[in-house]
């Protein structure tokens, strides 16, 4: 029984871990405009049976969950600085029943948990003028431990990784016509400085966008990779829900599109999945949502 419940944790942080990493990339060089604004209310969801190992394997794990509601809002305090907010503000995590295969009986009870989530504030300056044709600009990002961890039944549950971190980051993109449409190109790199024994982290990505009909329709694609210094002090041997988390790196790929059904209000699908992995879920998640965009 030990045993099961230390996989039933490792599952747990390992769905936290692409539940912090997956919604707080993009953005671009690009700010708002002083006075502007954009908020979106979306669902984020991922459920998983499987998970990528520490050497990369795919193993098998209790079929966990984790649902979010989040708001993430950008508000330009100037022309070259942008304020955002990235924050859960409800999370649901799930870990369902384990069964035994031969006669169906519960091994270990399924549990869950509600409460808020993370919450990621930043600040990103261009250095480049408005307008520029190549915007490059600088973020500073400060990850808040407002969620809940070792709840639960076995103390296995989570909604925060209880760690207060600060990222650096750095984005370049070009804005330009591809047949008669509106595109973009953007990338980034980042570095995140974690606390609490966690390990400090390599970011770096890349997007592209299209946007037909006028531009009613973006369509975008983006590539993210997460590097782990491997420098924190935390062991994997320690039965501790929160620390299951650290050194995980991926390789992701996600689509999203945002549909303007009005010329400032909009709806979004995304759906990412790791291509690759080491320590963390081996399945997609999947998030929908609406948007308010005065520019």
């Amino acid at each position: 029984m030990e045993k099961l419940t230390k996989l039933s944790s490792i599952a747990i942080a390992i769905l936290f871990s692409v539940f912090i990493t997956t919604d707080v990339f993009g953005g671009g060089p690009w700010t708002k405009a002083k006075g502007k604004y954009y908020f979106k209310l979306s669902e984020w969801s991922l459920k998983f049976d499987q998970h990528y190992t520490d050497s990369g394997l795919i193993d098998p794990n209790i079929t966990t969950g984790i649902y979010n509601t989040f708001l993430y809002a950008e508000y330009g305090l100037s022309d070259r600085l942008t304020t955002i907010f990235n924050g859960s503000l409800f999370s649901r995590n799930v870990m369902n029943n384990l069964r035994s295969a031969t006669n169906n009986d519960i091994l270990v009870q399924g549990d869950a948990i509600n409460a808020i989530g993370d919450i990621d504030l930043a600040f990103k300056y261009s250095l480049s003028k408005p307008g520029a044709q190549i915007p490059i600009a600088v973020s500073v990002l400060l990850g808040v431990p407002t969620g809940v961890t070792g709840k639960g039944e076995f103390g296995n549950l989570q909604t925060g990784d209880g760690e207060f971190n600060q990222q650096l980051q750095i984005d370049i993109g070009k804005g330009f016509n591809f047949k008669s449409n509106s595109a973009y190109y953007s990338a980034y790199a980042a570095v995140n400085n974690r606390t609490k024994g966690f390990s400090e982290e390599f970011r770096f990505g890349a997007e592209f966008g299209l946007g037909i009909f006028n531009s009613r329709l973006w369509l975008s694609s983006k590539l993210n990779f997460i590097r782990s210094f491997k420098n924190g002090e935390l062991s994997e041997e320690v039965n501790s829900t929160s620390i299951f988390a650290n050194n995980t790196e991926f390789t992701s790929l996600g689509v999203e599109a945002n549909l303007y059904l009005t010329e400032k209000i909009g709806i979004s699908a995304n759906y990412t999945s790791a291509l690759s992995g080491r320590i963390i879920a081996a399945a997609p998640s999947y998030s929908f949502g609406i948007f308010i965009d005065v520019n």
